[in-house]
């Protein structure tokens, strides 16, 4: 009798043990399909934080006191129904998990795609298959995404230290008076260089993963793929404009500290005081 042999072709082995599914909904992570979703899910809120940062930032243009106003309208988010400024720290809590699960399924989803394949070696940090074969989708953008994603975290953090801590040294800052903080910040010409360099890079950044985001939610026809496009370069080319505007124009002397009448005030109560006068004689005068 004669024997026979197995066909592996017909019970292929997996590249990995099949892992036991997790409860809903944490069985989404488990998969790149799963991972992608929460990144362009994450993606759209860090987007839509981006665009109403860059349009609250545009008050600056209104003048020191209106700047001073918006900075108050954001600590006192919910009125007097929730206590000053803890809806806004709801907020920077909500936007801290987003950026951790977007970084999180980022690099767990390339390091899934470099491991799938044992005929795929990595060489300058693109996955090279055998033959030459190359990423036949690839463009600048999501060449450079490895880069802009570590220099956006850390822009983010400088920022933060800059203009929202105080903890930075080429400043004197003054709690309570975002108009002091951005001119005297941004009139900086190494940081400007530093906040100018940071933005093309978010810029980038957002063309390429808008242009994905809809990709990941299955939103990808060749019907629509050019407004896909579209919408992608016009996005990341308004929080260009935008954002590339404020060390610019501070540069420029547009937006200067000489023009804050409330700049000779270091003490936040006395700041507060200053603008609240302002503000209320404008109202009147209105």
């Amino acid at each position: 009798m004669a024997q026979t042999m197995p066909n592996p072709l017909r019970h292929p082995q997996p590249i990995r043990p099949r892992k036991k599914a997790a409860p809903f909904p944490l069985n989404i992570w488990q998969s790149a399909v799963g991972r992608k979703w929460i990144m362009a899910l994450t993606g759209i809120g860090l987007l839509g934080f981006v665009v109403a940062h860059m349009i609250g930032n545009l008050h600056v243009y209104e003048g020191p006191a209106k700047l001073h106003e918006y900075a108050e309208a954001l600590r006192d988010l919910g009125g007097s129904i929730i206590p000053r400024t803890y809806l806004l720290w709801v907020l920077r809590f909500g936007l801290i998990a987003m950026f951790g699960l977007h970084i999180a399924a980022a690099y767990s989803t390339k390091e899934m795609s470099r491991k799938a394949s044992h005929g795929a070696n990595v060489v300058d940090g693109q996955k090279s298959y055998p033959g030459g074969q190359e990423y036949i989708a690839s463009n600048y953008a999501s060449r450079t995404m490895r880069w802009t994603g570590p220099i956006i975290l850390l822009y983010l953090v400088f920022h933060l230290a800059d203009l929202t801590w105080g903890w930075l040294p080429h400043t004197d800052y003054v709690r309570g008076d975002p108009y002091h903080n951005l001119s005297t910040s941004l009139g900086n010409l190494p940081v400007a260089i530093i906040y100018i360099v940071a933005n093309v890079a978010l810029a980038i950044h957002i063309f390429h993963g808008a242009w994905s985001m809809f990709q990941s939610l299955g939103i990808n026809n060749p019907k629509y793929n050019s407004a896909r496009r579209g919408i992608a370069a016009g996005l990341a080319g308004l929080i260009l404009i935008g954002n590339l505007s404020f060390p610019i124009l501070t540069q420029a002397g547009v937006i200067d500290d000489d023009s804050n009448p409330c700049a000779q005030f270091t003490d936040t109560e006395e700041n507060a005081e200053c603008f609240e006068e302002i503000l209320a004689t404008e109202g009147h005068s209105e």
